[in-house]
């Protein structure tokens, strides 16, 4: 891939947009925590991979990422900008090569890794992670 360097302007716009506590992923933490479910937010699980899920439960091993359209490409909602459309088309699928390594890695040292989108309906985020944490309750006995 090219490497390119944005400018100053480029570089303090970006710099303002945090990685964590965006409102897909405040909107997942509220309705969970409503549900009564508690959670770490935005922790390092492995020392393999530099990951840190947007919400993890430790003792069930569970690590969840709220993916942006934009940054991890999705399929339904993706577009490139019209500037430089070739050298952001593999920026974004570099992106999502690096997310399916590192579920990869997390699923090798045994973690569930639970992925749902930005568009995705609160609800419905909520009780596909709340499944998985089901399935570690019948698990354990708890």
């Amino acid at each position: 891939m090219e490497q390119w360097e944005a400018d100053d302007v480029r570089r303090r716009h970006m710099a303002r947009f945090g990685r964590r506590d965006t409102a897909p992923e405040l909107a997942v933490r509220r309705e969970l925590h409503r549900r009564g479910r508690r959670f770490f937010v935005d922790r390092r699980v492995s020392a393999r991979c530099r990951a840190r899920p947007d919400l993890v439960f430790p003792r069930a091993r569970i690590a969840v990422f709220v993916d942006g359209c934009f940054w991890h490409y999705c399929d339904e909602h993706a577009h490139l900008p019209k500037a430089n459309a070739a050298l952001w088309r593999e920026k974004l699928l570099a992106n999502r090569r690096r997310d399916a390594a590192n579920t990869a890695v997390l699923q090798s040292e045994g973690w569930r890794v639970v992925r749902v989108w930005e568009h995705d309906d609160v609800r419905e985020a909520a009780d596909s992670i709340e499944l998985e944490l089901a399935r570690w309750t019948s698990i354990v006995g708890r």
